[in-house]
């Protein structure tokens, strides 16, 4: 690897840092108390999303397609907190906030290709809840395993050729000032603004990609429940109606939790929230959710949670006891 600053940039030529140095928290007092928080957060999440896996794998009855959508969740929650968490500690208690070129660009990719998969999953899981509500007779026949099957590895591959071409454009520019990310991971935007060549397609990718991952799947989300509002209004027993909403509850949690932060943060007080704020508001945005969804799914869907208790009852009667 050339270093950074053994060469005279030319236009036709490339250059790429060794190492980027991760600024982060950097200025921001008593942060070795939110690292701690951060490993509590991330224990629980890895703990939690392998729970729900486990009971969706081990019990037949939730083989259906809204927990295949269950599923993916989990599994996207725990791929980006294993994306950001264990990376930032590391970077951050350890004091070792350089990391190498490859390794940044690397993070990047799988950083926001889980976050956008997170994304993706909460509007399908909205799209099922839709069809079941306003659909009711015909859900079986349009939503099935296969079909849900197909539609999750399409959102895959969307959001692996998505952050693909985000991280292609980047290796396509020139580092030749600042080495300095002001982020608290190899953040896009962050890290394009530091080139010193054109970074016009990087910047049209980082204005573009929070309409394809944050409003267009929040707008989406927002007509499927305008449309179940509208069926729910057409039920005339009350009960029937409160069964109905109680399904869409959990979902609905998970939607506040992960779109409502961004949306204040980079919204309502965007233009004038401190940059130490914003880097604490958006990485708790990013590392709480997936901590709390397992908790929701747990607590708040009947069916998950009879499934855990026959579950145990199961296994309880396997245990073998030995009389003395």
């Amino acid at each position: 690897m050339i270093p950074l600053n053994s060469i005279i940039f030319l236009n036709a030529t490339i250059v790429h840092p060794e190492f980027f140095f991760i600024s982060g928290f950097s200025g921001i007092p008593h942060t070795k108390y939110f690292y701690i928080f951060l490993c509590f957060v991330y224990t629980l999440s890895v703990l939690g999303n392998t729970f729900v896996m486990f009971v969706i794998y081990a019990d037949h009855c939730l083989h259906s397609p809204k927990y295949i959508a269950v599923f993916n969740l989990a599994v996207s929650d725990l791929c980006v907190s294993t994306a950001l968490v264990p990376p930032l500690i590391d970077t951050f208690l350890f004091k070792s906030q350089l990391i190498s070129y490859e390794a940044c660009l690397t993070n990047m990719f799988f950083f926001f290709a889980f976050l956008t998969m997170q994304s993706f999953t909460l509007t399908v899981m909205s799209y099922d809840r839709c069809v079941a509500i306003c659909f009711p007779l015909r859900y079986k026949e349009i939503v099935t395993n296969k079909s849900m099957l197909v539609i999750t590895a399409i959102t895959w591959i969307i959001a692996g050729l998505a952050n693909v071409i985000a991280v292609l454009f980047i290796s396509r520019l020139s580092f030749c000032k600042s080495i300095v990310i002001n982020s608290y991971f190899c953040d896009h935007g962050p890290t394009f603004r530091l080139a010193c060549n054109d970074n016009t397609p990087s910047n049209v990718i980082g204005l573009s990609s929070p309409v394809l991952v944050f409003w267009l799947p929040l707008l989406f989300i927002i007509g499927t429940y305008i449309s179940i509002a509208r069926a729910l209004f057409k039920i005339a027993a009350a009960s029937e109606r409160l069964k109905a909403m109680k399904t869409c509850t959990s979902h609905l949690i998970l939607v506040g939790m992960f779109y409502l932060p961004v949306c204040v943060t980079y919204g309502a007080i965007g233009p004038t929230i401190h940059q130490n704020i914003r880097i604490i508001n958006t990485s708790l945005a990013t590392i709480l959710p997936p901590m709390l969804n397992p908790i929701i799914y747990s607590l708040k869907t009947d069916e998950f949670t009879e499934c855990i208790k026959k579950l145990y009852r199961r296994n309880k009667i396997h245990i073998p006891v030995w009389n003395k």
